[in-house]
């Protein structure tokens, strides 16, 4: 199957995922009045990249938030794997796990198969980052098809800090169409 690419500048997916607590969220969908989301994708309890990454998105979460900027990071984890690794990260926003194969399409990411039962249990979504602006649309995506290709945390924030100041007048990016 061909991968999905989602078209800057038109509505987000709409797609709901559990949340450790017993909860839901929709993936962009912003919440606590924040304007904006940023939703990370990443891949799963087996990768130990994804879990220093989460740290640093953890740590930079003040920041987005002083902008106007909610966070929130998925996985098709299962919910026994969430749940023996997310507490130990002490992160300070929510993680939505059991992302599905189709949605995992409808948001274009680069999907792996385990390796072996020992890495996971279950094809997995490689890392994604999508911005979802005050309106539902798509503003900023990055998707990957490897665990190390990922925008530095500091420089995205800064980035965003730049596209959200109305002074700067940024438009969203990617929108050419012959």
């Amino acid at each position: 199957m061909t991968q999905n690419r989602l078209t800057a500048g038109n509505p987000f997916p709409k797609i709901t995922v559990p949340v450790l607590g017993g909860t839901e969220m929709t993936l962009g969908m912003p919440r606590n009045g924040l304007d904006w989301q940023l939703v990370v994708v990443y891949r799963g309890k087996h990768c130990f990249v994804c879990a220093n990454y989460l740290k640093e998105w953890s740590a930079a979460r003040s920041n987005l938030t002083a902008i106007g900027i909610d966070i929130v990071a998925v996985s098709a984890d299962s919910l026994a794997r969430a749940e023996t690794h997310i507490p130990d990260l002490n992160l300070n926003f929510p993680v939505g796990y059991d992302l599905g194969i189709e949605d995992m399409r409808k948001l274009g990411l680069y999907i792996s198969s385990p390796r072996s039962p020992e890495e996971t249990d279950r094809p997995f979504a490689e890392p994604g980052h999508f911005v979802v602006n005050a309106k539902g649309l798509l503003l900023v995506a990055d998707v990957s098809n490897a665990p190390f290709a990922r925008p530095p945390v500091n420089y995205f924030v800064e980035g965003l800090r730049f596209i959200k100041d109305p002074a700067n007048n940024y438009p969203i990016r990617g929108t050419f169409q012959r």
